[in-house]
Formats: C-alpha cells, structure tokens, sequence
C-alpha cells in the first residue's frame, strides 16, 4: 500500500457535518474544505446561541461548538507537554474529526493535529513515533521536541526527511535520510500506541500546491498501523 492508497481509503469513509445556527458562519465555516464529508444546514430560531455542529457517520459521533472549531483553524503553538493547552479540550476536539479528508490544511493546523498525537506519546511514555518531514528545515525546527521525547522517556522516535543529514548519537533517535521520493511529498507522524491501542495516533497529508495539504489524522488502530507499515517499506 502507497501513501495515496491510504489517503484514498480515508475518502471512503463518509461523514455528515450538521451545523445548528441562528446566522450564518462563514467566517468559520467557509474555511473548512472536506473531501469526504457532506455538509448539512439548519436554522436555530433566534440569535440566543452561538451554534454548534454534529458529526455523524452512520450514527453520531459527537458534536461541538463552531467558537470550539476556531482552535482548529489557528491552534497555539505548544509543545506535547504542555498541560495548560493541549488538555482534554483539545484532544477531544481532533477525536471528534478524526478520519475526515480535509483539502486546505495549512502548516499550522497540521501541526496542532501532530501535537495532540505527540501528547499521546509523551503520557505513555514508550512504544514507537515515526515522525516524516519533507525537507530538512521542517525538521530543524521541530528537532528539540523529538529529542526531549527521546530523552525524558523510553519512546523509540523514528524521524524521515529526503536530505541525508547525521544527527549525533542519541538513545531511543533514530534517523533516515535519503528516503524514498514519497517520503519528500508527505508529511506524516504515527504512533503505536505502546502498546495501547487506545493511544494509537496518525497524520498524513500531501502538499499539492505551496503550504496547502490535503490530509487526515485518524485514531483508527487499523489505519495507523497500516500508516506504520507503509513507512517501514518506504524506508527499508
């Protein structure tokens, strides 16, 4: 399986998105693009809430405030282990969109997801993150989090860029360099779960034009390992 079979797979599961308001949002809404998911309106009488959206696959799933959609579009700046940000609030907020195609994520929102899924790995303190950057400068700047995660826990971090580049030697970091040409394309991050599938996580998406993605984040067992797979063959 490629990177894009993965990205196709996720187009498949379908969503419905509700949005309950009083007026309209666009300010919010208009800048949620999906792939997968069909996007439902309905009139709340009055002006006396802010509105709120459903998700729901077959069945619902969970909903959400659009104000709370607003932690999405532009997410703070934090590292994993920053308590006071990324809080149940926040995880819960990717959990409840999880598996939907979006088609105009940029840096910054790729780069909250990746943080929730960091977050992870940084409670349960072991198991295995492979991290995936297409190009060497992306890395640069995200190197202190993936050493502090090497260092202050038994995680197995795993990091991919297509510059051959020799970190020095550190326990538990691990990196490849000059992989294969997908590896450049996508950006991606997976985590195994140590052993939980609960606290399994993963991201992919694709840059087709400059700092506009298309992707995913899942929790899907299957789907991360699956993500996982595709990695180690692309790098063996």
């Amino acid at each position: 399986m490629t990177f894009a079979d993965i990205l196709a797979d996720v187009e498949d599961r379908r969503r419905t998105l509700v949005v309950y308001s009083s007026v309209d949002r666009p300010e919010i809404l208009d800048r949620f693009t999906f792939r997968n998911v069909t996007v439902e309106r309905r009139s709340l009488p009055g002006e006396t809430a802010q509105g709120f959206a459903v998700v729901r696959n077959d069945e619902f799933v969970g909903s959400i405030g659009l104000e709370e959609l607003q932690l999405l579009l532009e997410p703070p700046f934090a590292p994993p282990w920053d308590e006071t940000i990324i809080g149940e609030a926040y995880c819960a907020l990717y959990e409840l969109l999880d598996d939907i195609l979006f088609t105009s994520l940029d840096r910054r929102q790729l780069l909250g997801a990746s943080r929730e899924i960091e977050n992870r790995a940084w409670h349960v303190g072991s198991g295995t993150l492979r991290a995936g950057f297409q190009r060497f400068s992306a890395l640069e700047t995200q190197l202190p989090v993936y050493t502090r995660l090497a260092r202050e826990t038994d995680l197995e971090i795993h990091v991919y860029s297509k510059d051959e580049w020799k970190p020095a030697s550190s326990p538990g970091f691990a990196y490849y360099g000059d992989s294969h040409e997908d590896i450049g394309r996508f950006w991606f991050l997976s985590f195994d779960g140590g052993g939980d599938d609960r606290q399994m996580g993963a991201l992919l998406a694709e840059e087709r034009t400059p700092d506009e993605f298309v992707g995913f984040w899942t929790y899907d067992p299957e789907l991360v390992a699956e993500l996982s797979r595709t990695v180690r063959d692309l790098s063996s």
